[in-house]
């Protein structure tokens, strides 16, 4: 697996370690896509993005108090998620930062060593 990432000691929480073929190794497992909270990560199997919908992030969504924000990584390169589901999370008052996978996975370290209250839901490279 390659690039391989330093945790921060401040950040608590599920840490991306590395990115590779197989997909993103967080603590001691691999997925292939993931869905993170401040509290833990689990495998994810998302729809293609275009059909991606609210009810796709319910385990991100049941946090409480709610994240400030999603994180959604998009895959192999940035791509905008569907409006219907940005104006659903934004009526939660959660916002949505789409970006390219690698990117959300670091976006994920920086901002949790910060204490933030984010999720993020990773789709595959």
């Amino acid at each position: 697996m390659a690039p391989r990432f330093e945790r921060d000691p401040s950040a608590s929480g599920p840490v991306v370690r590395a990115i590779g073929p197989r997909g993103f190794s967080v603590d001691d497992g691999v997925y292939p896509a993931l869905l993170l909270t401040p509290i833990s990560a689990e495998g994810w199997t998302p729809p293609a993005l275009d059909a991606l919908a609210e009810a796709d992030l319910a385990p991100l969504l049941a946090l409480d108090p709610p994240p400030e924000f999603v994180i959604l990584g998009t895959g192999a390169t940035m791509a905008f998620p569907p409006r219907a589901l940005v104006r659903a999370l934004e009526a939660r008052g959660i916002g949505v930062e789409a970006m390219d996978s690698r990117a959300a996975a670091r976006t994920w370290g920086v901002l949790r060593a910060e204490e933030r209250w984010i999720a993020a839901a990773i789709m595959p490279l």
